[in-house]
């Protein structure tokens, strides 16, 4: 059928936002006249032009009397933005195809319904999952104000990620590690513990060949986060590529200040999320260095509490959390079940051993009627690994 044909490639264009737009969600629209799509657009970045404008806009006069197909409910309030439904009304559209309300309180439903009340003829639900899943970050954090936790982890086919030495770089090969960097790109924060940051010294950048970013907006880069209530989101750096917030799990602050998430040359921020038994001389120094530290409520046996964390976090507007490790920290949020999504990578290889470090560290579980049940599993080849991705 013609509509879910040009419904799925409204999903297909909104997916290009991807990495760009937090705060706001993905979106596409397509505009078709008598059968022919005389306009199409996205949302590119954070504060420019709407889906349904840049559409609306690429159609010109053809747009009167059409049909727009967008992925989520057009917004009735002004914000960064003038409201579509205005730019919908003004262009003469006859009937507007939506695959998904927006739940967001300033919205839900206003904007469909405005439009039906001007007599346009509004139709919802046409690939609603496919689109739910598409912003499936944002759907979590505008409906509960937590992040949607995403964890990533390489192993050996026995489920190692380092010998009994201690060696791990590299077990996958070239594309499973870009493909992990463009997860960093997608995603608004990565987050690992302090063990990790001591071993192996890491940047938590994105590391990606590419120039300037195209199609997008100008060659801009835009990083999301900061502090809420924040205007300006955005920092230029030319790249096509940009950093995600880079938190990690230090109690104590351990962490050396010679490390080169302390010294990096980015603008996305670091962020040091630690308890009240860390020395105040440390925190003045990692503050002096220009990290934040957030002090945090510590668990029963000492640790950073990671709930109130996620909250933290969800309040800075971080929509989506990439956790990539060590073990402890991986185990830690797996067992209290706040991992939402996993990539898992699988190299072609065999290590073994007793003392040689798994994907989860920790106690684990007991019985098996307290492990975790994966759902929607799927599985890809990445080069020579193997990636299984899936859903708690």
């Amino acid at each position: 059928m013609n509509d879910q044909k040009y419904m799925q490639l409204a999903l297909s264009l909104a997916a290009k936002g991807a990495g760009w737009v937090s705060p706001n969600p993905m979106v596409g629209a397509v505009v078709v006249q008598k059968g022919e799509i005389v306009g199409q657009g996205y949302h590119r970045a954070y504060g420019l032009p709407h889906a349904e404008v840049e559409a609306l806009n690429r159609a010109g006069a053809a747009a009167q009397g059409a049909d727009l197909y967008v992925t989520l409910e057009p917004c009735n309030h002004q914000g960064r933005t003038p409201p579509c439904t205005q730019a919908v009304l003004q262009a003469g559209i006859r009937r507007v195809v939506i695959a998904t309300p927006d739940p967001n309180p300033r919205v839900n439903g206003g904007g469909a319904g405005f439009l039906q009340a001007q007599g346009l003829q509004v139709e919802i639900g046409l690939l609603a999952e496919e689109a739910r899943r598409l912003n499936e970050a944002w759907f979590k954090w505008v409906e509960t104000g937590f992040p949607f936790v995403i964890a990533k982890a390489a192993s050996s086919l026995d489920g190692k990620i380092a010998t009994a030495s201690g060696e791990s770089q590299w077990l996958t090969g070239e594309k499973a590690r870009s493909f992990g960097h463009h997860l960093r790109h997608q995603v608004d924060a990565i987050l690992v513990g302090v063990g990790t940051v001591i071993a192996d010294d890491p940047r938590l950048t994105v590391r990606l060949a590419g120039g300037k970013r195209k199609g997008g907006a100008g060659g801009q880069d835009f990083w999301p986060g900061g502090a809420p209530k924040t205007e300006n989101r955005h920092q230029k750096t030319g790249n096509r590529f940009k950093d995600p917030i880079r938190v990690v799990l230090d109690s104590y602050l351990r962490l050396p200040l010679s490390i080169q998430l302390l010294h990096l040359n980015s603008a996305a921020p670091t962020w040091i999320a630690c308890t009240s038994g860390a020395l105040k001389e440390k925190i003045r120094a990692v503050k002096d260095l220009g990290a934040e530290v957030l002090v945090m409520p510590a668990e029963a046996n000492g640790q950073v509490a990671l709930k109130p964390l996620l909250k933290e976090l969800g309040r800075r507007q971080v929509q989506s959390l990439l956790v990539e490790g060590g073990g402890e920290t991986l185990g830690s949020f797996f067992y209290q079940r706040l991992v939402d999504k996993f990539y898992f990578f699988y190299a072609p290889k065999i290590l073994g051993g007793k003392t040689a470090p798994g994907m989860l560290a920790g106690a684990g579980v007991w019985r098996l009627k307290e492990a975790l049940e994966a759902k929607d599993l799927s599985i890809r080849r990445i080069g020579p690994d193997l990636l299984v991705t899936g859903y708690l």
